[in-house]
């Protein structure tokens, strides 16, 4: 039994013992998985200036991940559908944990820390009752699934968390089932209901929006939020030389706004959009197509600001007043009042998504 004493004196050394941050793990910018010359895939940190900082293996293709608001800490996802999800020490490389979606389930490729990082939520599709939820997991009770609510549309993919604790999921409006093309076949194309879902901090529907009936094959599937407003990326699942709209903004208690570029540009993106991510200053937004091998650029207002072509372009940050983006070639670029090329790394293939850390240091 262990006396008061030594109680105490555990408490105390406990205290001392330092707590570890993301300075810990090399300050990292940014977050990016890979696959490498060696058909090797790894979650990658990367500095501010795109050089990387660290490599933590994984077991098969990534996707997006989670990064923990305070400590070096991120959950990997695998590509969806997924059944597992990989929370890694990104200090010493290590993983610690590994969540095994329940059996019905599986992974959509992202989450979000809420809570103060306690409370990991996870995008899921409920194959089993065919509907979208989000599970929650308890970081504190070592990554325990302490239950699931309604994402309250189909096929949830990207999340996030405003300021004030209120969640914006991204309903693509999707059906897949695992025994339908091993969990890729679209089940529903024609009854699609793609939307944006506000939840409260205690999980509740707040608000949500559906986009109008000719747009139902416009799937919203990423996500950037900067202060109240929230840019949502789409890819077009009709006929695919349909000149559609691929980017859009909303403001809670409004309509969402749906922007578009020149006939030109919006054919060049091959009604597909990539990755999302508004700029530092929150003043203007970006879309990334991996199929068209465009970068567009809008102002907030809808203005449509600018094009960069680059193959295989998919990942995309913030950075400064512009934007860090990823390519299959292994390149990392800063695109600002033009492009330029930070990092390439030979034989390395980057994947969908750049993540930017919530907090550094």
């Amino acid at each position: 039994m262990t006396s008061r004493r030594g109680f105490l004196l555990g408490m105390a050394a406990a205290s001392l013992t330092p707590r570890l941050t993301w300075a810990d793990a090399g300050n990292p910018a940014y977050l990016g998985a890979a696959r490498d010359q060696n058909g090797d895939f790894a979650l990658y940190g990367l500095s501010a200036e795109a050089q990387i900082v660290f490599r933590v293996g994984l077991p098969a293709r990534g996707h997006a991940a989670a990064a923990h608001p305070t400590r070096p800490e991120a959950v990997g996802f695998a590509r969806r559908p997924g059944t597992y999800a990989l929370v890694i020490d990104c200090a010493n490389g290590q993983v610690t944990h590994k969540l095994q979606a329940p059996s019905g389930r599986h992974f959509m490729g992202h989450g979000v820390f809420v809570q103060g990082g306690d409370i990991l939520v996870t995008t899921e599709n409920n194959y089993a009752e065919s509907k979208g939820c989000l599970g929650l997991w308890q970081r504190s009770k070592g990554y325990v699934r302490i239950g699931e609510v309604d994402s309250h549309g189909i096929g949830p993919h990207d999340i996030r968390a405003l300021s004030d604790g209120t969640l914006v999921v991204a309903n693509g409006g999707i059906l897949t089932h695992p025994d339908h093309g091993e969990g890729r076949d679209k089940l529903n194309l024609e009854t699609m209901q793609p939307s944006l879902a506000y939840l409260t901090p205690e999980f509740s529907l707040q608000e949500q929006h559906i986009l109008a009936e000719d747009l139902h094959h416009a799937s919203i599937r990423h996500l950037s939020v900067a202060d109240d407003q929230v840019g949502f990326a789409m890819q077009w699942q009709g006929d695919p030389f349909d000149i559609v709209p691929l980017l859009g903004l909303h403001k809670r208690g409004a309509d969402p706004v749906l922007f578009e570029a020149p006939l030109a540009d919006q054919l060049s993106m091959k009604a597909y959009a990539s990755s999302i991510a508004f700029n530092g200053a929150g003043t203007e937004l970006a879309i990334t197509s991996s199929r068209g091998g465009r970068i567009h650029r809008f102002a907030t207002d809808g203005q449509f600001m600018s094009s960069v072509s680059r193959a295989d372009v998919s990942g995309l940050a913030a950075k400064g007043d512009g934007y860090l983006a990823s390519d299959g070639q292994g390149a990392l670029l800063s695109i600002e009042a033009d492009s330029r090329v930070l990092n390439k790394t030979s034989g390395l293939a980057w994947d969908n998504h750049l993540v930017s850390l919530p907090i550094l240091g």
